[in-house]
């Protein structure tokens, strides 16, 4: 997924509370919703950046040896300037665009 695209905040931005515990009822609840979205999102944007960073590794003991990569520094300088996965996935979840169950209310469904 490109996260640039998204139309979430770069920076902090102010919520109600009461807007983010309408789905479910309670705003725990929803905060472990977004932390787990978010703890998703980093993990994805930390492989894709380790993927493109493999590219350049030098894989030489010598530390007389460094180079300055231009094309490293913009790929670095792209994923700083994305929105905190926080930031995404509490607009995700303000959104709808979250999926979510309870297991324990699942369980009550089939006794």
């Amino acid at each position: 997924m490109d996260y640039k695209k998204s139309k979430a905040p770069v920076n902090t931005v102010t919520r109600d509370v009461m807007d983010m515990c309408e789905e479910t009822g309670n705003i725990y609840e929803s905060v472990a919703i977004i932390s787990k979205r978010a703890n998703q999102i980093s993990s994805e944007i930390k492989q894709d950046l380790s993927k493109k960073l493999a590219e350049f590794a030098s894989y030489n003991d010598s530390l007389e040896e460094v180079f300055e990569n231009r094309e490293q520094i913009e790929i670095s300088r792209y994923y700083e300037k994305l929105p905190k996965p926080t930031l995404l996935a509490t607009e995700e979840f303000l959104d709808g665009k979250i999926y979510y169950r309870d297991p324990s209310q699942d369980s009550q469904e089939f006794e």
